[in-house]
């Protein structure tokens, strides 16, 4: 069976630079990183491989340059690592990003002869913060989801069921569906392992498949801008307000309280 780990490579920054007129990320100078929830999934995917003997695959959509992320997925010991690439794909919503993920999960597993166990993914980006690529995926291509998992219980492959743990607001959730399965994790899930030096070595070395829209043959009005029903009128980072610091902590801590509260009160922001 296949385990699929969807990674993204994202801005290594805060302020990230939006062009005024596409809406779209800028990118040039800008550091680059896998996405943190990505890691934790590719790990995931790893750890299945280990125990179950899975083929881990990393699977990731961007420009050229996003195949560095996919070569670290390489050097943590993924099997085979696909880059969806191609102009038309570019400044892609949550929605026409899934329609090329999910195609080119089906055209993993049609090359590879082999079926769909798990596809994981990151609970969100932390430049887009939607959380929508990984349920995107899963309605695509028709498999059950179980979002926001800190730990999977238990794997079955001959039933072809798994029982993982949700973690949710201020409880947890036991769910149990059957294969295949799209999964989001969360940080909890698992701590990324260290690349050793001769996966790191090999990495250099080893290729990765790039696929564009020629192999994938989607409609290319279903993909990038064209296939993005998401119109961003505009996008930009929020103005903090200037902190202040009120009274005396140290020598007068009651008097400093008493500030604070009266400040609390004044702005609404305390309830009495």
């Amino acid at each position: 069976m296949l385990a699929i780990s969807c990674i993204k490579q994202v801005p290594d920054t805060t302020q990230v630079q939006i062009d005024p007129v596409t809406n779209t990320l800028v990118r040039e100078g800008i550091p680059f990183i896998v996405n943190p929830y990505d890691t934790h999934a590719l790990e995931e995917g790893l750890r299945i491989k280990d125990r179950y003997g899975f083929r881990a695959v990393a699977l990731s959509m961007g420009p050229p340059n996003a195949e560095a992320a996919l070569k670290k997925a390489l050097a943590m010991g993924a099997d085979e690592a696909i880059l969806c690439s191609d102009r038309c794909f570019g400044g892609a919503d949550t929605l026409s990003t899934s329609n090329v993920l999910a195609a080119a999960i089906k055209r993993i597993a049609e090359e590879a002869g082999d079926e769909i166990g798990i596809v994981f993914c990151g609970k969100q980006t932390i430049d887009g913060d939607t959380a929508q690529v990984g349920p995107g995926i899963a309605v695509r291509l028709g498999f059950s989801q179980l979002t926001l998992v800190d730990r999977i219980e238990h794997l079955d492959a001959a039933a072809r069921t798994i029982r993982v743990r949700r973690k949710l607001e201020g409880r947890y959730e036991v769910v149990e569906a059957p294969l295949p399965v799209m999964i989001t994790v969360v940080r909890e899930l698992n701590r990324p392992r260290y690349p050793t030096v001769p996966l790191r070595l090999a990495s250099v070395d080893a290729a990765v498949k790039v696929w564009n829209n020629e192999v994938l043959r989607l409609d290319v009005n279903s993909v990038g801008l064209k296939g993005s029903p998401t119109w961003v009128s505009r996008i930009f980072s929020p103005e903090r307000a200037k902190g202040e610091i009120i009274g005396d902590g140290m020598g007068d801590p009651v008097g400093t309280a008493h500030l604070l509260i009266n400040q609390l009160l004044a702005k609404d922001l305390l309830a009495v």
